[in-house]
């Protein structure tokens, strides 16, 4: 398990979001990403998780929900990971993960994209 202060993790999903193109980002509406300790439920390995209506799904008389959220979870990156680096590059996937959900892009397209 890798030791790893908030604000180290927080800056870690600060430069995950840096990494993506302006352009990509000022397409995404109506989402905030959160950072949590824990997942909820059962899967405690779960290192992110996207909640909400992917773009592709909604029509033109979606408007007023509440912000769709991603989330990153500290925990179990923590504990997957053999050392800050590799915190760093699982954290970036992770949000590539999880925007890619927004966009409505499924997990199997994302494993065929490499992106596992």
């Amino acid at each position: 398990m890798v030791r790893m202060t908030r604000e180290e993790f927080e800056a870690a999903v600060d430069d995950a979001l840096d990494s993506i193109p302006d352009r990509l980002l000022d397409m995404i509406d109506n989402c905030v990403i959160l950072i949590e300790d824990e997942p909820d439920g059962e899967d405690k390995e779960l290192l992110g998780l996207y909640d909400g209506v992917a773009l592709t799904d909604r029509g033109d008389l979606w408007g007023g929900d509440l912000p769709d959220r991603i989330f990153i979870y500290v925990g179990p990156t923590l504990r997957m990971c053999a050392d800050a680096e590799e915190v760093r590059d699982e954290v970036a996937i992770t949000v590539v993960h999880e925007i890619a959900h927004h966009f409505g892009i499924d997990d199997d397209r994302l494993h065929e994209l490499g992106w596992d």
